[in-house]
């Protein structure tokens, strides 16, 4: 009861919580008083304006050498679904945008063959052909990989995407902050240690960068709040992340799922722990409520919960729904607007650093 009055009071007076306050707001479960004070924190930052941006995701791979049983996406060379985009496939993609495109989403596979240039050429032909469009690409787990294959440091690897043109980093990969977590689901990614030290380093070389986290699949929800902690705490020491992403795991189609009998949370807890991470991030201005993951009710229902944004249009997402997302793969501007109107916020359309477009 007293953690619980304490979280309360610092909650109304803006105060930072503390792991155990985390806790027991989670315990306490109350949804209706985490939203309105999740909504008020939003508010705070951002007003009545919900964003929303038009982009397009480019998977190059999902030829993997990671093989972690959390994944639906990945697969080895020579599957009947494996693909691996060439250069011209690249081009192609990016020749097809539509007019009016602000952000090129390029997260892959750890493919077991490809080199570093090769990632270094793809970013290079989206920035030729589209040299005004934001390029937020590659997870930490990504970068990890080009610096063990071309025997490069993490701020090499950056300097180089960024010559090239990438302007912000993707903020997956993260899952659970917890190498516990991580012995069992990605052993072969990277650890807790390392995908905080390449947001770092990036942060620091003037690169943004997103955060995310992954939950309800084998953690505890200590390990949740510690996971945001992390965040918090880098947040505080170089002020790099732009957005965080909450995304519940699908275990459909995975490993992971069959091996612990997982089935995917409900909406309560994607909207509990929203809200929770929304308190608790006191650092952070923007949280996306992505419609993929989410469906898209309940996305529209995460407004409410302290999300100021619904991403984007997608235009082709391949790695959620390969985990056995329902939701489409790509979806208008104009229903986009009408879902963020009907809560009676303001759709804003905005770039990748939330500069209004």
């Amino acid at each position: 009861m007293k953690l619980l009055t304490s979280a309360h009071d610092k909650i109304s007076s803006g105060g930072r919580l503390t792991v155990d306050e985390i806790l027991a707001l989670y315990e306490e479960n109350d949804l209706l008083y985490l939203a309105e004070s999740a909504r008020r924190v939003k508010e705070r930052k951002t007003g009545r304006k919900v964003f929303y941006t038009v982009n397009r995701h480019i998977n190059l791979t999902n030829v993997c050498s990671a093989n972690c049983s959390l994944c639906a996406f990945s697969c080895q060379s020579g599957d009947n679904h494996a693909f691996t985009l060439e250069l011209a496939d690249v081009e192609q993609a990016v020749r097809c945008q539509v007019s009016g495109v602000s952000e090129i989403h390029i997260v892959s596979a750890l493919h077991p063959t490809k080199d570093f240039a090769y990632y270094v050429d793809a970013v290079k032909l989206v920035k030729k052909f589209l040299p005004h469009v934001g390029i937020n690409a590659f997870t930490p787990v990504e970068i990890v990989n080009f610096a063990n294959i071309s025997g490069k440091s993490f701020a090499d690897v950056l300097r180089e995407l960024i010559d090239a043109g990438v302007t912000s980093l993707a903020g997956g990969g993260a899952e659970i902050l917890s190498d516990r977590v991580r012995e069992i689901i990605c052993p072969k990614k990277c650890s807790a240690v390392e995908w905080l030290e390449v947001m770092r380093t990036a942060h620091k070389l003037g690169l943004r960068t997103n955060a995310s986290m992954m939950f309800g699949h084998v953690e505890t929800i200590r390990e949740r709040v510690e996971h945001l902690i992390k965040l918090r705490d880098l947040q505080d020491e170089t002020g790099g992340f732009v957005a965080m992403m909450l995304f519940p795991f699908h275990p459909e189609n995975t490993r992971l799922g069959e091996q612990f009998k997982l089935q995917r949370v409900g909406s309560w807890e994607d909207l509990k722990m929203l809200a929770l991470a929304r308190l608790a991030l006191d650092n952070f201005d923007h949280f996306k409520a992505f419609w993929v993951m989410l469906t898209l009710p309940v996305a529209q229902l995460a407004l409410s919960f302290g999300a100021d944004d619904l991403d984007g249009t997608l235009g082709e997402e391949k790695i959620i729904h390969a985990a056995g997302a329902k939701s489409s793969a790509g979806i208008t501007v104009d229903k986009l607007r009408k879902i963020i109107s009907e809560t009676a916020y303001l759709p804003v359309e905005r770039d990748s650093f939330y500069r209004e477009v």
